[in-house]
């Protein structure tokens, strides 16, 4: 069966749809497994995302990018070499995290501190922090289209890129758009299994 992707355009967003950028995001992890560990009070989960999501959208380095009728969001980061995607954000710091999230910085900044040094910064490269698509288009097509705009230019460019995928699901998408797992999976305590994935540029 194929998949419905007549709605699956792909815009670059611009300042004025950060709110929409950060709903969809926030609606499309709510009952990620991932984001549930991470901020695991149900009633405070949308709040403490929207805090997450904000700096990734307000980095120096983000392209963001917003599919079919607001349904589908991505936040891509262009890092030199050297580079790293948390450098730019003074609340990376413990005493940052606690002050925004409270005790679930604790849970941030370890996971943050396990995915540090897997990410590769030998070289210049695509970094995509998030990309989510709503739960009733989940499935659609969306995901595939924004992989698709933003990772031909990055073949024309020469870029490689890099993720965390953060479900078997997930990861089998990247994997059907040339991501390979990047060494051994992630785990921090009782969190569930992240996977590093690397893509070089495809020709």
């Amino acid at each position: 069966m194929t998949a419905d992707t007549s709605y699956a355009s792909v815009r670059q967003a611009d300042d004025a749809d950060q709110q929409a950028l950060l709903d969809v995001l926030t609606e499309a992890f709510m009952n990620d497994p991932l984001v549930c560990w991470l901020f695991p009070k149900a009633a405070e989960r949308g709040h403490l995302q929207s805090h997450f999501y904000r700096p990734l959208l307000t980095h120096p380095a983000a392209e963001a990018y917003l599919a079919g009728r607001l349904e589908g969001a991505s936040v891509w980061l262009t890092l030199a070499a050297g580079q790293t995607p948390h450098e730019e954000q003074p609340d990376a710091s413990e005493a940052g995290q606690h002050a925004v999230f409270g005790t679930n910085g604790a849970r941030l900044l370890a996971l943050g501190q396990a995915l540090a040094p897997r990410h590769p910064d030998r070289e210049p490269h695509l970094y995509l922090p998030c990309m989510g698509v709503i739960s009733g288009r989940q499935g659609s097509g969306l995901g595939s289209a924004m992989l698709r705009h933003r990772l031909a230019r990055a073949d024309a460019d020469g870029l490689p890129a890099y993720l965390e995928a953060s479900s078997p699901r997930s990861r089998a998408l990247y994997q059907r758009h040339g991501f390979e797992d990047l060494g051994e999976q992630v785990r921090v305590a009782d969190s569930p299994l992240l996977w590093p994935m690397w893509r070089p540029p495809q020709h």
